[in-house]
């Protein structure tokens, strides 16, 4: 079964695991200062050819800075934004 390459309108919504809410797939799109969201693809591959779209869209250079980029893990982001609050105390 082929998939869709172009991406549902804003009056498709699913479901967002960060926000806790209903979202359409161009704030995905552009969420992350006009970059995707890192979770795009986990979220939309089920609705559309999601990586096949934004592999046009995207140069290679964002490609792999939004979807290729080790993620840390979000105690480690705590601990650098407590250390980043203390030094601006």
């Amino acid at each position: 079964m082929n998939k869709e390459i172009t991406p549902p309108g804003d009056d498709y919504f699913i479901r967002c695991p960060r926000l806790g809410h209903q979202i359409y797939f161009s704030y995905c799109r552009s969420e992350n200062m006009g970059q995707p969201c890192f979770k795009t693809l986990d979220c939309w591959f089920e609705h559309f050819s999601v990586d096949e779209y934004l592999r046009h869209e995207l140069e290679p250079e964002e490609w792999e800075k939004v979807f290729e980029r080790q993620v840390k893990p979000k105690v480690q982001s705590l601990m650098e934004l407590v250390d980043q609050a203390k030094k601006h105390q």
